[in-house]
């Protein structure tokens, strides 16, 4: 098949798939017809080079669309996490908060999926919330049943989330009844891992905090791994996914005897 004409004809094969990675990161996600015409060459040269960057971990590909992998070099912002199955996410964080059940204080991770968590909370209920997460203290603040326990130190400016010592100190003076917690790769031999290790210092506290621990997060991140390890599998009661996750995939996690929801 003959290469198309475009914008991007004449670039060589590297510079090609160094422009894919770059509009997979910057959109969050990209289907094949959709690079094909950006960067004008067919869809097949487009699945090859896809192919070949899912081979060196830098996407993944379900469904016909490319997602980027996450690393210690490379992290998404809140706006592109926005965008990548969002339907999925939302299924996710209204199976989260009625999991909530009848806990009062609740760990609130930073990440998009948990701020739609903190939008589903119940408006009946008194509640406690601790959050290293800006956007969610500020979602939460003003509600009369919510108070707002928001962790101190420093501001990362891609996720608007507080990191390092001081919010991991914090949390261990703390007894949180449920924590719901996100991570950027998941892995039966690998566990819960995240690009940071000042964000997977708070993970890990908020962890050590919590009585309950809820994992939430959407079906790409499962069979991936990024630069720092802060729990285990084992460490959480309950895992909730999207449907995306196929049967095959989520068995490995099934026979590690995680309680895996699919909804």
């Amino acid at each position: 098949m003959s290469e198309k004409s475009g914008p991007a004809r004449g670039l060589s094969a590297v510079n090609r798939r160094f422009e894919l990675i770059n509009l997979v990161r910057s959109q969050g996600r990209l289907d094949v017809s959709s690079a094909a015409a950006v960067l004008g060459v067919s869809h097949e040269t487009i699945r090859r080079d896809l192919r070949l960057l899912e081979s060196q971990g830098l996407v993944s590909r379900s469904y016909g669309v490319a997602h980027p992998v996450e690393s210690g070099a490379f992290e998404s912002s809140l706006d592109v996490r926005g965008a990548i199955n969002p339907e999925e996410k939302r299924r996710i964080a209204a199976a989260a908060a009625e999991r909530v059940g009848d806990a009062r204080i609740i760990f609130i991770d930073e990440g998009f999926t948990t701020q739609l968590i903190a939008n589903l909370l119940t408006d009946t209920v008194h509640l406690t919330v601790v959050t290293a997460s800006i956007p969610i203290a500020a979602l939460l603040a003003a509600r009369p049943n919510v108070q707002v326990i928001m962790l101190g130190g420093r501001v990362r400016g891609n996720t608007l989330g507080v990191v390092d010592q001081w919010a991991a100190e914090q949390l261990g003076r703390l007894v949180i009844d449920v924590a719901f917690i996100g991570a950027n790769g998941v892995s039966v031999d690998r566990g819960m891992t995240t690009p940071d290790p000042a964000v997977a210092l708070v993970k890990s506290a908020a962890i050590k905090a919590s009585i309950r621990r809820i994992f939430i997060g959407a079906h790409h991140k499962f069979g991936q791994s990024t630069f720092v390890r802060f729990a285990d599998i084992s460490d959480f009661e309950l895992m909730i996914t999207g449907r995306e996750l196929s049967q095959v995939l989520a068995r490995p996690y099934l026979e590690a005897g995680v309680s895996l929801v699919r909804v």
